[in-house]
């Protein structure tokens, strides 16, 4: 995740990203997409499936379950998130479109992820599969340890 001080800027972004990219592609940025959207960025924390859900109860009375996924999944769908696999949780993505590898550093302390992006990791992706005749779906990966902060 990015460090920010104005936080209203990271969220405002992010939306404008998501309308950008729906726009290009011709797709709905509808109200359920942009809430859950907003909800993910609002802590630079992993959010969960069910607390993005409790947390739109609140607001929106009682919204099902299959309305926060499918949500979650055109957001993933379209690069505005990453799922984080061993938290079972959304991260909002810093830049998107504009990579389709990235690796997550997620501390098993306070539960922040970084995220990273380096070409190097994605040259050695794609010449390992290469090698091994493996055609890939998707990548994840994620590093678990200790930020500096916990770590001090």
């Amino acid at each position: 995740m990015i460090h920010c001080e104005k936080h209203n800027h990271c969220i405002s972004t992010a939306i404008k990203q998501g309308e950008e990219i729906c726009n290009e592609k011709g797709l709905k940025f509808t109200a359920i997409r942009r809430k859950v959207l907003e909800l993910v960025w609002e802590t630079h924390k992993p959010a969960k499936a069910y607390d993005i859900l409790e947390k739109l109860a609140k607001e929106d009375g009682a919204p099902v379950p299959p309305t926060v996924y499918r949500a979650l999944d055109f957001l993933l769908q379209n690069g505005l998130v990453h799922r984080i696999n061993s938290l079972n949780a959304f991260v909002g993505c810093s830049h998107p479109g504009l990579h389709n590898q990235c690796f997550f550093m997620i501390c098993t302390h306070c539960e922040k992820v970084t995220e990273c992006c380096t070409t190097e990791l994605g040259k050695a992706i794609d010449i390992t599969t290469k090698e091994n005749s493996f055609t890939r779906e998707s990548v994840s990966l994620e590093i678990l340890g200790a930020c500096q902060s916990c770590s001090a």
